[in-house]
């Protein structure tokens, strides 16, 4: 069920796989993602198993309309409905305690947190968000509510490889344009974009030292979510939260 979970100085970092939820085929087993045709009782009862999994109160994580964008919003609490849930591609919090989610099946998950000030940011950073900035964009978020990207830990989850995210040469050309770093070749050769590449090179270029990324490639790995591979599935989540 989790894949994958780590603690910094209080900051807690956790990437979800496949399994252990209560979801059907196609979206076998914990889809955590409530827009791709699930059932919703099955995704209200995986939410509730990953958190718990975690220690966390369900009802105290906050969950994004993901739009491959670069909006960014600050939050407080949970949204008070689901028709209130913004169409945003990060959330920063100051508030200890609550939890911030993060849904993908192919883009780069990244959570982020700076313990000290008490600041936390769960962001999409898909192929156009990465481009479009959303990175940046939630750490400055981060360093107005007292954040410094010195003391930030990031943390990026599953999430296609260069090695696989083949793309045409004039979209690569276009990504590239933006953050070189982001330039890939498939290993049979052909243009790909490295997402997680990307992410990273702009958090070094923001002062962001303390990075790590998981060694999983979605598409590569039947233990997680893949849109490219299976296009029908279900989402994995990200999650960040502060004691």
């Amino acid at each position: 069920m989790i894949g994958r979970r780590e603690s910094v100085s209080g900051a807690h970092f956790a990437f979800t796989d496949r399994w252990g939820g209560v979801s059907a085929a196609p979206y076998e087993e914990l889809n955590l993602g409530g827009a791709v045709g699930d059932d919703p009782a099955a995704v209200t009862a995986n939410r509730e198993l990953a958190a718990k999994s975690l220690g966390i109160d369900p009802a105290r994580v906050v969950w994004m309309n993901q739009v491959h964008g670069n909006d960014v919003a600050v939050v407080d609490g949970p949204w008070g409905s689901t028709a209130a849930v913004p169409s945003v591609d990060a959330v920063v919090t100051a508030r200890r305690g609550l939890a911030l989610a993060v849904l993908t099946a192919d883009c780069t998950p990244v959570l982020l947190a700076d313990p000290v000030a008490g600041v936390t940011a769960a962001v999409h950073a898909g192929r156009p968000g990465m481009v479009a900035g959303v990175v940046p964009a939630a750490v400055r978020a981060m360093t107005e509510l007292g954040a410094e990207p010195s003391r930030i830990a990031a943390r990026t989850g599953p999430a296609v490889c260069g090695r696989c995210y083949e793309v045409p040469e004039a979209m690569r050309a276009e990504v590239a344009a933006v953050e070189p770093a982001a330039y890939a070749v498939t290993s049979w050769g052909t243009p790909a974009v490295d997402v997680t590449a990307g992410v990273h090179a702009q958090l070094d270029r923001l002062g962001v030292h303390d990075r790590a990324q998981s060694p999983v490639c979605t598409l590569e790995s039947h233990d997680h979510f893949s849109y490219r591979r299976d296009r029908t599935t279900g989402r994995l989540a990200g999650y960040v939260w502060l004691d």
